[in-house]
C-alpha cells in the first residue's frame, strides 16, 4: 500500500508544480496585456486608462455606482493571459491545451460582443426568450448560442463520445454563464473563480486551471480598486476555463451532477438575488467585502444611486471631471455591477 500512496503523492506534486507554473505564466501574461492595453501614450500613469485614444476610451469605459470611471479591459486581458499561458505551460496534452484556448476565446469573444453592443432591455434567459418570441435577437441570445457552440467544440476535444461531449459542452457553457452572474460587485466573480479553482491545482487538469487562476489573481487588485471590471468577457472566460477543468478532471457521474448544480443555480438566479443572499449570510458577506472599499453612505440631493440599489455621494471632484462620451448602447445600465436588487441577470 505504500507504493501507491507515494505514487499519488508524487503525481499531486507534479500537478501542483505544473499548476503553479501555469499560474505564474498567466499572471505575467495578463498583467502585460492589461498594462499595454491601458497604457497612456503621453507618459501618464497607466492607471488612468482614459488618457488613450478616444475610440478605445469610449468603447471600454463605464461609470460605476460611485460615479467613478472604470474600464472593461480587464476581461480581454484576463482571456489573453489565460490563452497565452495555456499555450506555454509544459506538460499539458495537446487536445486539452486546444480545448482550453477554444473555450476561453469563444467565451471572451462573445462576452465582449455583449459588453460592447448589448443593452439592458432584455436580461436573463427569460428576457432573451421573450425577445425571441417577439422576433428580436438580442446580443445576450447571440452570446449564449455562441458560447454554447464553442463549449461543445471544446468538450469534443476532451472526450470523443457523444454523451461526454454533450455533458462537457453544457458544463463549459453553463459555468461561463454562472460566473458572469457573480460579476455584480468589485472582485466578487474573481473570488468565486479562485475559490472554485484552487482545489484543482493538485488534480489532473492543473495545467489548465493554473493559467486562469494566475491571470485572475494578477488583475484582482484593479478589480477591487474599482479601476477595472471583468465584464462579460472576463467572467465568461473564467467560468468557461473552470468548466474545461471540471470536464477534464472528473468522471462522468460527477460531471453530470455538477452540471445539474450549475443549471439549478442559474435557474435560481431568475428568482433569487445572489447579492441579497450574500448580504444576509455573515460569512459570505465578510468574504465578499475583503479588499473592497466600503460603500459610500447615502445622502440626499447629492446622492448617486446605481441600479444595484446602493447609493452614495459623488466624488468631490466629479464636477470637474469631463464626462465620458459613451454611445447610447453602452449606457450605464450595461455596467454589469448595476442591479435592481432583484434576480441576478445575464
Amino acid at each position: 500500500m505504500a507504493f501507491p500512496r507515494r505514487t499519488r503523492r508524487a503525481s499531486r506534486g507534479r500537478s501542483l508544480f505544473q499548476g503553479l507554473a501555469g499560474a505564474a505564466l498567466g499572471a505575467i501574461a495578463a498583467r502585460t496585456a492589461f498594462t499595454r492595453a491601458t497604457h497612456a501614450p503621453r507618459g501618464d500613469s497607466v492607471d488612468d486608462v482614459f488618457l488613450g485614444s478616444g475610440a478605445a476610451r469610449d468603447l471600454w469605459a463605464r461609470t460605476n455606482f460611485r460615479g467613478e470611471k472604470v474600464t472593461l479591459l480587464e476581461g480581454p486581458a484576463l482571456a489573453a493571459g489565460t490563452c497565452a499561458a495555456a499555450a506555454l505551460t509544459p506538460g499539458v496534452p495537446g487536445r486539452l491545451r486546444l480545448a482550453t484556448i477554444t473555450a476561453a476565446i469563444g467565451a471572451a469573444g462573445f462576452g465582449a460582443y455583449d459588453d460592447i453592443s448589448g443593452s439592458s432591455r432584455s436580461r436573463g434567459f427569460k428576457g432573451h426568450l421573450s425577445a425571441l418570441g417577439r422576433g428580436e435577437i438580442t446580443t445576450g441570445a447571440v452570446k449564449v448560442a455562441g458560447i454554447g457552440l464553442t463549449g461543445l467544440l471544446a468538450g469534443a476535444m476532451i472526450h470523443r463520445r457523444p454523451i461526454d461531449t454533450l455533458i462537457n459542452g453544457a458544463l463549459i457553457a453553463g459555468s461561463a454563464n454562472l460566473l458572469n452572474l457573480f460579476d455584480l460587485r468589485p472582485g466578487r466573480a474573481a473570488k468565486v473563480g479562485l475559490i472554485a479553482g484552487l482545489p484543482a491545482l493538485t488534480g489532473p487538469a492543473a495545467g489548465v486551471v493554473g493559467p486562469v487562476l494566475g491571470a485572475t489573481a494578477a488583475l484582482l487588485p484593479d478589480d477591487l480598486g474599482e479601476r477595472a471590471m471583468m465584464g462579460d468577457a472576463g467572467a465568461n472566460a473564467l467560468g468557461a476555463v473552470l468548466g474545461v477543468t471540471a470536464a477534464a478532471s472528473l468522471p462522468r457521474p460527477t460531471r453530470a451532477g455538477m452540471l445539474g448544480a450549475v443549471v439549478g443555480l442559474t435557474l435560481a438566479s431568475e428568482f433569487v438575488s445572489f447579492s441579497r443572499v450574500i448580504s444576509a449570510t455573515p460569512p459570505l458577506r465578510v468574504l465578499d467585502d475583503v479588499g473592497r472599499r466600503p460603500a459610500p453612505r447615502p445622502t440626499t440631493a447629492d446622492s448617486a444611486t446605481g441600479d444595484d440599489g446602493r447609493s452614495g455621494p459623488r466624488p468631490l471632484d466629479a464636477a470637474d471631471t469631463p464626462p465620458i462620451n459613451v454611445p447610447a448602447q453602452q449606457s450605464l445600465q450595461t455596467t454589469r455591477r448595476h442591479s435592481d436588487g432583484g434576480p441576478d441577470r445575464t
